[in-house]
């Protein structure tokens, strides 16, 4: 019954593929003016050439939404910088840009009361910007551009004059001194220097230094080469220009060198926030201080952002964010951008309701809240629901399983710290059941490690560790008693459950006893912290070499605690960790042209030591889209396609 229900699922899927065609690259028929009329002669393919051939120096003439025509601004040519940026957040190979039109109000679904995934990748400025989040190039985006030195330890950024912050005021290099010198440096807010501004980008290394050369120039040097520095600030751990970039105008009178003592100690009176002592002010300065990661809490209504969209009101069921009047960047015809006005991100407590709400077309954009065991579901209610139910890459790989080889048992050390045991183990997953059974055939094996099914060789291996079967079945461990693997997960994916169940009754065939155990996310957090949890299911970033995510906090998070500590924490790991650890060093700071050989070298490793079970690669994810919606693609990766949310527009 499973396998019928099965092949019905991907004969339902793969003709709903077929039928879907191309729809999601039709045209836009309309472009944006100062007055909003639109051009019913305008062209498509004159509209994508524009779009990817023009420079910003060549625009004389910029216009805006007409939403804010009644708003008593100043004319959008002194709203913007100088030199506009004009977007290049996916490569063209993705996303042929078309001349959209202005309007309308994005509707988005989360189910988290602060965070709303998809809002914040669309709304999130990195300083820097990599095109289609490839790392194959760094560009400017806030600041306009960058030189780095002969030695890789000097870094020059250019700001873009003129550039403003969503309240009008301008953006300088009082800013950036402002967000190193009496923050990242001010040892009451910032204890310890986060560990990519030390060189090498660990928390060994020297701090980094900022001069202050002009008004829109400054650098950041570095006592050793750091070549991963313009990435790190372009894409990294998702970083926006938070770090290195505040309002200082605004937070000045939160900051107890720059406030009146007084005033500042009624406001933080006033915000309740317990009982009044030194570090008090820190508190109220970190809650008024709204980084990328806040901007959907409801203290970010009025703090000055240079997002697309700002928050301007919340409640307990939804949010609602609206263009920034003095956002930095245009079209090709010298639109202002975001095209969209507005965005509601609707609040539920149940995934259930977010299903429910997607199907039906209640939702105009959604990736982080898809499934795709729901595609069927997802296609069956299109037409109705007025929306597209595309597949586009993940960037992750989106169950990889990891052994704990720093648990703190004798028993279980020796048993998964020997090599032999991890390939016995990745030798019983069967990859193809998985591709199948789980991801529909939208997945392939993983070519991190070795695919190959081989029960024969997994058995052998097991046989020579000397973990022979007991009556039941079951291999022996080294303490005389069966040896077992706890699998303790979270469901904060639908893969991921099932899958630990498929791998209980895989590695049973070569007598390896586990059980699964589901518990609560945060709770599954707070255990893996404190080491607590043996086996485990989780995602990362394995297919982008610039997060340098290779799951070492699951599988060997004492190991890693050492590594990142200098050996004040953790414990001392093993030579072949540590070069693994010492490669990973050095991606975080090699150019993306040495990248990429390091990575080759680091995936070598992995080959060698199976440190996890990255088990399958290239995996498809849904992307709903509001019909109407237009500079979508399936091309590249579905959460770039955020990273343009700018850029969306509704057809007319």
């Amino acid at each position: 019954m499973k396998t019928v229900i099965k092949l019905a699922f991907v004969f339902i899927l793969s003709i709903s593929l077929i039928l879907a065609g191309c729809t999601n690259n039709e045209s836009a028929s309309n472009k944006p003016n100062s007055e909003g009329e639109q051009d019913s002669n305008s062209n498509n393919d004159e509209n994508k050439e524009v779009a990817k051939n023009v420079d910003v120096s060549q625009i004389t003439e910029f216009h805006q939404s007409p939403v804010l025509d009644d708003k008593g601004l100043p004319d959008v040519k002194e709203r913007l910088p100088k030199e506009p940026k004009l977007p290049n957040e996916m490569p063209a190979e993705s996303l042929q840009l078309e001349i959209g039109n202005y309007g309308g109000q994005l509707n988005t679904v989360t189910r988290a009361p602060n965070w709303d995934a998809d809002l914040f990748v669309m709304s999130n400025e990195p300083l820097l910007n990599t095109p289609g989040i490839l790392g194959e190039e760094v560009t400017g985006n806030v600041l306009k551009d960058y030189e780095v030195s002969e030695d890789q330890m000097v870094f020059t950024f250019f700001m873009r004059e003129g550039l403003k912050w969503s309240d009008g005021k301008p953006v300088t290099t009082e800013d950036v001194r402002f967000a190193v010198e009496d923050v990242l440096f001010n040892k009451e807010i910032m204890p310890i220097l986060p560990a990519w501004l030390h060189s090498g980008g660990n928390a060994q290394g020297t701090p980094m230094k900022l001069e202050v050369v002009d008004e829109y120039t400054f650098k950041i040097s570095f006592d050793k080469p750091y070549g991963g520095f313009p990435i790190a600030l372009a894409i990294q751990n998702w970083r926006g220009y938070a770090d290195l970039l505040k309002p200082a105008h605004y937070l000045k009178q939160f900051h107890k060198d720059y406030a009146d003592k007084a005033e500042l100690e009624k406001l933080i009176a006033e915000a309740e926030l317990g009982e009044d002592t030194e570090s008090t002010w820190v508190n109220y300065f970190n809650y008024m201080d709204i980084t990328e990661r806040e901007m959907s809490h409801a203290n970010a209504v009025g703090f000055p952002s240079l997002y697309p969209w700002v928050m301007t009101k919340m409640d307990k069921t939804f949010a609602i964010y609206e263009r920034n009047p003095y956002y930095f960047k245009v079209d090709a015809k010298g639109n202002q951008l975001p095209y969209i006005d507005s965005i509601k991100s609707t609040i539920v407590q149940d995934t259930e309701v977010v299903g429910l709400k997607t199907i039906a077309g209640e939702v105009d954009f959604s990736r982080e809240t898809t499934a795709l065991n729901k595609m069927p579901v997802y296609r069956e209610n299109a037409d109705k629901g007025g929306y597209e139910a595309l597949l586009a890459n993940m960037h992750v790989t989106p169950s990889d399983v990891f052994l704990n080889q720093t648990y703190d048992d004798p028993v279980w050390r020796k048993v998964v710290q020997d090599v032999r045991f991890r390939q016995a183990l990745n030798y019983a997953i069967d990859r193809e059941e998985i591709i199948e059974s789980l991801y529909f055939g939208f997945a392939e094996p993983s070519e991190m490690v070795d695919s190959t099914l081989d029960l024969d060789k997994a058995n052998q291996l097991l046989d020579e560790m000397g973990m022979e079967k007991g009556a039941d079945g079951y291999r022996i461990g080294p303490d005389g008693k069966r040896f077992s693997i706890p699998i303790e997960v979270q469901a904060a994916a639908p893969d991921i459950v099932p899958l630990a169940e498929l791998l209980v009754e895989m590695w049973k065939k070569v007598g390896i006893h586990a059980t699964v155990k589901t518990i609560d996310g945060t709770l599954w957090g707070t255990r893996n912290t404190a080491n607590e949890i043996k086996a485990s299911i989780m995602w990362t970033h394995t297919p982008l070499y610039y997060m340098s995510d290779y799951g070492e906090t699951f599988w060997g998070p004492l190991w890693d605690s050492w590594w990142q500590s200098g050996g004040q924490k953790g414990e001392e790991p093993p030579e072949n960790v540590k070069t693994f650890f010492k490669l990973m060093d050095e991606l975080q700071v090699s150019t993306p042209q040495e990248a990429f050989a390091i990575e080759d070298k680091i995936r070598e490793e992995m080959k060698k030591n199976v440190f996890y079970f990255i088990h399958i690669e290239n995996v498809k994810q849904p992307l709903i889209v509001n019909k109407k919606l237009g500079n979508i693609t399936d091309k590249g990766t579905a959460i770039s396609i955020n990273f343009a949310g700018e850029q969306m527009y509704f057809k007319k």
